[in-house]
């Protein structure tokens, strides 16, 4: 594992690490803020997942976390979206498709199947590293993210229940099957037949019989994308019935933006908190 670079932070160390990564043929890089509690015991890990065009350095810089985490005693990890580097295929004409748009997918066609496996970097070889190198708790994680990575948290956490022990999301795409800016590259990814796509799809994989004790969503009714790509009220009609309970906060005047995203950050860290013991 690489450092490329370390800060001290409300008594934390905040870092951006790199690694050669199996799943992803190629370097990684990834954030992690540990607390100052760890010095003297493991402590609760909490993964962020970041949204379209973004990297690991969007919510270390804009999502102002790290007080709360300090306070908390949370680990927070922030990986990148997508698998990158010359060797790496993209779609540079598609913001929703390719480098920064990984879906937290494996995929599963060609050119895309050889680099595109986000979801099992995120689920298995970064949480690996995570855990020889931090003093983290790996009996304790949760997972939340923001609007692409809204829906890979609320996948990951569906399909892992036994690992995870709290989910939340800001805006998320809870539909990917269907949504306007989700299809393109899901078709890409992983075919023609809509089959494979449930698995990635919080609705499908809840209508599929997936579980989850519970969620937290924010969303802002100002969000440009609210009717076309998010749609919050699919997952909650999809969960009615199912014993997964739900908080879906419609918050108004808010956007899409990390203003939206920092303003609740610390309701969502203290909701994990909760649950994460």
């Amino acid at each position: 594992m690489k450092v490329i670079s370390q800060n001290t932070a409300f008594g934390g160390m905040q870092g951006v690490f790199a690694h050669d990564s199996d799943a992803c043929k190629g370097e990684m890089t990834f954030a992690v803020f540990v607390p100052p509690q760890a010095i003297v015991e493991p402590r609760p890990v909490l993964w962020y997942l970041s949204g379209l065009t973004c990297t690991h350095a969007n919510v270390m810089e804009k999502g102002e976390y790290r007080r709360m985490a300090a306070e908390l005693g949370l680990i927070v990890v922030c990986p990148d979206t997508s698998p990158r580097g010359a060797d790496v295929p993209d779609d540079l004409t598609n913001w929703q498709m390719g480098k920064g748009a990984g879906f937290y997918l494996d995929a599963t066609e060609k050119p895309w199947a050889e680099h595109y496996r986000m979801y099992s970097y995120v689920t298995e070889e970064l949480p690996a590293l995570v855990g020889q190198h931090f003093r983290a708790d790996m009996s304790r994680q949760g997972i939340f993210g923001h609007s692409m990575g809204g829906h890979g948290a609320m996948t990951i956490a569906l399909k892992n229940p036994e690992r995870f022990r709290s989910c939340s999301a800001f805006a998320p795409i809870v539909a990917p099957s269907s949504a306007d800016w989700s299809v393109g590259a899901f078709e890409k990814y992983l075919g023609s037949d809509m089959a494979p796509w449930r698995r990635y799809d919080a609705c499908a994989l809840v209508e599929d019989g997936a579980r989850f004790p519970e969620f937290l969503i924010d969303q802002g009714k100002a969000d440009n994308f609210l009717e076309n790509g998010l749609r919050p009220w699919l997952f909650e009609e999809a969960v009615k019935g199912t014993g997964i309970g739900l908080t879906l906060r419609m918050q108004e005047r808010y956007d899409h933006s990390y203003y939206f995203i920092s303003t609740f950050m610390d309701d969502h860290l203290r909701w994990h908190a909760e649950r994460l013991g």
